[in-house]
């Protein structure tokens, strides 16, 4: 194995055109597995327990739920909260739609849904579109070597069953339809810890004959102190005058909130992460966290999850990791008697890119000498979470591990 890390102003120099990539023409295909909040949600509604508004009861034909922004409009903002709200069963430790709501995912195997975050495709609503586009550029077709994977992203990995044995159908179904071509895994942020768990699931067989490589950008491999601020006071999505307050009653009950908080192995067991009147907490006091916001049911998520993916075992495949530094990003919250939880906290600043911190982007160093397959590293420097997808060095980057130039160095 070797190890292979380039910094930003470097990589710059070296690139080389794109159409002289690949000799033999091959075009691997690529899946894309989108993040937190990165697929579409859709609903129809037939509600007859109580809501926000009158207004919220019944929308008898599909409709976008995730992100239309005018549902964000004031008072409509209560209907789209409470219809994007999961509620938990403790018996079965499974979240469900609150009554009279249901729910699709589309576009499983397509790009469509995972190109923007909403179906308008204004420049605002951008997530995989750049990447897909200039793969489109080159000769790909969406559907046939370019597909996509998106899921409930509310939910964590403990009720994900389903979207894994459809995954496993995609990547099947997309090595035969490509002439049987290894396929490459292209994920961002929270897809990365789930493409993870899907590998240490496949035996070293299966991924040495249908799996090429994976790209993973700003992965949170050891989870982000944001989720935190997200439990505690709610965060507005970055959306001008929404309250964080008001987006927070889905936030908590979305278990892929405490999927992503810190881990055990990657914060120390003395190190603060969150400051308030009552107590320091630690990441081993997550419960009294919980109870103290006044959210046990947080800490029910939290044990669901906590185990079951492994971080610090390798997929034992190549792996490309691009991530930026130099953002600051949350890294321990001081609330006081006012603040605590109910009011956006002060944030004392961590490295990372805005939302995941350092240590957690650069989990996958905890692999090296423990694959045979190569991991190599692009860093980029004051890079944000989300803009990564579009900045030309990435895009750059992944159209050269797809059409194979890695293959021939």
């Amino acid at each position: 194995m070797y190890i292979f890390h380039i910094r930003h102003l470097f990589l710059c120099v070296i690139f080389i055109s794109i159409t002289n990539i690949n000799g033999d023409g091959v075009l691997y295909p690529a899946i894309f597995i989108p993040g937190n909040a990165g697929s579409q949600i859709w609903a129809r509604l037939n509600r007859t327990t109580p809501t926000p508004h009158f207004f919220c009861t019944h929308h008898s034909d599909w409709f976008e739920l995730w992100l239309d922004v005018r549902l964000l409009l004031p008072e409509i903002i209560d209907c789209f909260v409470d219809n994007m709200r999961l509620t938990y069963d403790p018996a079965t430790k499974k979240t469900s739609n609150l009554e009279g709501i249901d729910t699709q995912i589309p576009g499983f195997g397509e790009t469509s849904t995972i190109e923007h975050f909403d179906s308008s495709g204004f420049p605002y609503s951008t997530y995989f579109a750049p990447i897909i586009k200039s793969l489109v550029a080159l000769g790909y077709k969406r559907g046939l070597n370019l597909r996509g994977a998106p899921y409930d992203f509310r939910r964590g990995l403990d009720e994900q069953d389903d979207f894994f044995t459809n995954f496993t159908q995609l990547v099947l179904d997309t090595y035969e339809q490509n002439n049987q071509t290894k396929i490459v895994l292209v994920t961002h942020s929270m897809g990365g810890p789930f493409a993870l768990y899907w590998l240490h699931q496949q035996n070293r067989s299966f991924k040495e004959k249908y799996i090429r490589s994976m790209v993973n950008i700003a992965t949170p491999w050891g989870g982000a102190v944001k989720a935190l601020r997200l439990m505690a006071s709610g965060d507005n999505i970055d959306i001008h005058g929404v309250s964080p307050i008001r987006i927070r009653p889905y936030q908590r009950s979305a278990p892929s909130t405490a999927f992503v908080m810190p881990s055990v192995n990657f914060w120390g067991e003395d190190e603060t992460i969150v400051v308030s009147p009552k107590r320091n907490y630690t990441v081993n006091d997550f419960k009294e966290f919980f109870d103290d916001i006044e959210f046990p049911t947080g800490y029910e998520y939290w044990l669901n999850n906590k185990d079951l993916l492994q971080e610090l075992t390798p997929p034992e495949v190549e792996l490309h990791e691009i991530y930026s530094l130099q953002m600051p990003t949350p890294g321990v919250l001081l609330y006081n008697n006012r603040t605590f939880p109910d009011i956006q906290p002060v944030i004392l600043p961590d490295d990372g890119d805005g939302t995941v911190n350092k240590r957690s982007l650069l989990g996958f160093k905890n692999w090296e000498g423990k694959q045979e397959q190569d991991i190599l590293s692009l860093e980029l420097v004051g890079v944000e979470h989300l803009a990564i997808l579009r900045h030309p060095t990435t895009v750059n980057y992944v159209k050269q591990v797809v059409t194979g130039q890695f293959d021939q160095k």
